[in-house]
């Protein structure tokens, strides 16, 4: 069995289509995942999911071994997903990242602290999060891509990527909380009226 960087050089070479084609079966599916899980439309994600493999084709000429074709197809859906997002909703974000010295002792792969945590509530605390809160976060703890990964994806050095993934895991855990503390205030107002008319 040919490996992604192998296929993808016999593509190359040959031009093909079985090369190809077996890279799509193999990442069809997971690029879709991706693309729903930032677009949460089915149609959409599969609209994207084609568009992404046909700009796949394009630019397959253009990929270095230097990164895993993984980590390549994932960038370019991300970008892809994000480019468009942008674009639907017409919104122009500048955001200013500052440069910091993040120890390298912190721990990047603790989100929280606690034990237990209710995936329900936590899929509604990621539902809050910005769509780059949201994209970091899924690279790192899904794809478990690296910090130095991240940052040739993102195009920005690793100590922002770090800064963004601090910044992330903190508003999440903030939303978490708002999300457990919605419930508990929603119940006490329920027991209270419930009191009221007894």
């Amino acid at each position: 069995m040919y490996t992604d960087e192998e296929l993808v050089q016999l593509y190359i070479d040959t031009q093909r289509n079985i090369y190809f084609e077996t890279l799509y079966e193999r990442y069809a599916e997971k690029v879709y995942r991706k693309c729903l899980s930032l677009v949460k439309d089915p149609a959409k994600a599969e609209d994207f999911t084609h568009d992404i493999f046909l700009k796949l084709i394009i630019k397959i000429g253009s990929f270095k071994e230097e990164a895993r074709f993984s980590t390549w197809l994932y960038s370019i859906t991300y970008n892809y997903c994000m480019d468009q997002l942008r674009m639907n909703k017409k919104r122009a974000e500048k955001e200013i990242e500052e440069e910091m010295d993040i120890p390298d002792d912190a721990d990047e792969d603790a989100i929280f602290d606690e034990q237990n945590l209710d995936s329900r509530r936590l899929q509604r605390s990621i539902e809050k999060l910005t769509l780059e809160e949201k994209t970091i976060l899924m690279m790192k703890y899904i794809d478990d891509l690296s910090i130095r990964e991240i940052s040739q994806i993102f195009k920005i050095s690793e100590s922002a990527v770090k800064m963004r993934l601090l910044r992330s895991r903190e508003t999440l855990r903030k939303k978490y909380l708002e999300v457990i503390l919605g419930g508990a205030l929603l119940l006490a107002k329920l027991i209270e009226f419930v009191i009221s008319k007894l």
